[in-house]
């Protein structure tokens, strides 16, 4: 038997599963902005990135069609009107690619740990770095067009130091009182980048979505990135690190929407996965108790909006069931 012909491992199955959905949602978006993208150099990364989403759709329909597998139902031209004027500016379809690559580019390094099939190892190494050349074509396209706002700057150390124990260790080093160090900047900025984003997403969603309950919970989510903004800049002004909305993306002023609200429902819920997993990070490497306070209370309101969200997929019964092994417990039933 063949490499390729080794039964695929339930980490490789929910790999790609992911990879497929992922991406054809992601399709959608990038299908609407090529509609009324203006700037010639934004249109041509979003017609290369459609490109890639479409390329990695196909090699993972290709491969569960040789095993077997039914193909993910995902998403399709049927959840995007194409007919819709635009929600975005050119500015945040940019932004979006380049938030996008900072989420996919570490699932699929991280997806490559845990796969053996070659075949599988191939296709994320593949998906790895065309994601990878990719972003940093979008960075230097932001830089060009003055999007990007670099982290905080600091004066260079001039000397290593360790931390010396004493008496005052509890409330210095790991209290509310001690500088920030460039981790804890690092990651309060990266906090304040990511839900910038996500909010003006949120906006334009807002202001396109009809129905009440899903308006009201998208509502829920602009406060709670609002929040997560206003707390992070305050930590970062507290140390003389201001910052503000590093972005200038706008929504325009179309009330009619180009998504289908099963479509808004999962992205906001994959991206409210990207924040427990990013908070998370940021908390392992906080040392201040305030700091890491905030984030475990962030990320308890993340995974109550991640929750409420799943609700209402499920209600409405848009929530596509990932693979799953066979319940082995049914056959026991008498």
């Amino acid at each position: 038997m063949g490499e390729n012909r080794i039964k695929l491992t339930t980490a490789e199955i929910g790999t790609l599963w992911t990879i497929y959905t992922e991406n054809t949602a992601l399709r959608c978006f990038y299908k609407h902005f090529l509609q009324y993208l203006q700037d010639t150099e934004i249109k041509s990364v979003i017609k290369e990135v459609l490109y890639l989403v479409e390329t990695h759709v196909e090699k993972v329909k290709m491969i569960f069609e040789v095993e077997g597998i039914p193909i993910p139902q995902g998403f399709s031209d049927t959840d995007v009107d194409l007919s819709a004027p635009a929600l975005y500016t050119d500015l945040f379809a940019l932004s979006f690619v380049y938030r996008g690559g900072q989420v996919i580019i570490p699932y699929y390094a991280n997806s490559l740990t845990k796969v053996a099939r070659m075949d599988v190892v191939d296709l994320l190494e593949e998906c790895l770095l065309s994601e990878s050349k990719l972003y940093k074509k979008v960075l230097n396209l932001m830089l060009s067009k003055g999007l990007y706002d670099r982290a905080p700057k600091m004066e260079y150390p001039t000397r290593v130091e360790f931390v010396k124990h004493n008496s005052s260790l509890i409330s210095t080093w790991l209290g509310e009182r001690r500088p920030l160090n460039t981790l804890e900047v690092g990651e309060l900025y990266s906090e304040v980048e990511r839900n910038a984003i996500g909010l003006i997403l949120l906006m334009g969603f807002i202001q396109v979505t009809k129905d009440k309950e899903i308006k009201e919970y998208l509502l829920k989510g602009k406060k709670l990135a609002e929040k997560q903004i206003e707390t992070c800049n305050k930590l970062l002004r507290e140390n003389d690190n201001f910052l503000g909305i590093p972005t200038t993306m706008e929504v325009t002023n179309s009330t009619i929407s180009p998504f289908s609200e099963r479509l808004i429902l999962f992205f906001v819920g994959s991206t409210n996965q990207v924040g427990i997993s990013t908070l998370g990070y940021a908390l392992s490497i906080t040392m201040r108790k305030d700091i890491s306070t905030h984030y475990a209370l962030f990320m308890a309101d993340v995974m109550n909006y991640g929750h409420d969200g799943l609700k209402l997929l499920i209600e409405r019964g848009w929530m596509e069931k990932p693979p799953q092994p066979i319940d082995r417990k049914e056959f026991y039933k008498s």
